[in-house]
């Protein structure tokens, strides 16, 4: 089974913790408690991306990956301490709380920096060339959005929540593959986060598109009966050809046999003397010598 090394950073306090909780235990935490490190692990079984429902040439072969969750501190004070964890990730999630747009500004000025300057993706060419991270946004939260007492909390803020025009902006900026929005407290969206973020990772996101692939699905069936309808078309061109062929070599041979017997010249019969023949012959020889004396 192969192991996948998740990491999860953000500002303290927008719902990291509660989020990896939620999603191993199924539960919520009521109360909060500051986390320096911690490490969570289970398992995710991720469908195969490739399968399609509406193809018949396409297999639902699902796989089970082991997940390594590694919770981090968000204060300040661990800022020296919090990078040792970065090496050897195979995918990061950036939280922001939906409801503090200061925590998606830190996204940019602080945490995009950071990942790329301590887990060396920044000199890896694979990724230069990509023009992409492994690094997945994660919008926490997003239950306040229903809830008129946070409306109103940040309206007398001047504030307002975070807008999808402002995280596509920073996913682009950033160089992100995804962003999923959750909420750990009603769990929706929770096992979008990790399936999608290990997905991304695992699977070539260029190649998951659905659309595309039935394109290319169609493409190579059409190709296939394009190749079958000219096998059968020569299959059935076959026995005429072959027949052809057969009158034209007997038309040739006929050619050849013709001009074979007018160029030839017939031997001629040579008599067969009998001894009876041969006395003939020599009473005829001495009746012409007889009368060539008188």
């Amino acid at each position: 089974m192969r192991s996948i090394k998740c990491v999860v950073v953000g500002d303290g306090a927008v719902g990291k913790t509660s989020l990896l909780i939620s999603y191993t235990t199924n539960t919520f935490p009521q109360d909060y408690i500051p986390t320096v490190f911690d490490n969570y692990s289970t398992t995710v079984l991720l469908p195969n991306p490739y399968f399609d429902e509406e193809s018949d040439d396409s297999k639902d072969d699902s796989q089970l990956f082991k997940l390594n969750l590694w919770d981090t501190a968000g204060q300040e004070e661990y800022d020296r301490l919090r990078p040792l964890s970065y090496p050897q990730t195979d995918v990061f999630l950036v939280c922001f709380s939906i409801s503090e747009p200061s925590s998606l500004k830190n996204v940019v000025d602080k945490w995009c920096p950071e990942i790329l300057q301590n887990s060396g993706l920044e000199s890896t060419d694979f990724y230069k060339k990509l023009g992409k991270y492994p690094i997945f946004l994660v919008g926490t939260k997003s239950d306040l959005r229903e809830s008129a007492g946070e409306a109103e909390r940040l309206k007398e803020l001047n504030s307002d929540f975070v807008s999808q025009d402002e995280i596509d902006s920073v996913v682009k900026q950033c160089g992100f593959i995804g962003y999923v929005e959750c909420s750990a407290a009603t769990q929706s969206g929770v096992r979008e986060v990790f399936e999608q973020s290990v997905s991304s990772v695992v699977y070539d996101p260029e190649k998951v598109d659905k659309d595309k692939l039935r394109a290319e699905r169609k493409q190579v069936r059409d190709q296939q009966q394009q190749n079958e309808k000219e096998q059968q078309r020569q299959l059935a061109q076959e026995p005429i050809q072959g027949q052809q062929q057969q009158q034209k070599q007997k038309q040739q041979q006929k050619v050849l046999y013709e001009n074979s017997a007018e160029s030839t010249v017939k031997p001629q019969k040579k008599k067969r003397i009998t001894p009876a023949s041969g006395v003939k012959y020599l009473k005829k020889l001495k009746k012409k010598s007889t009368c060539a004396i008188l």
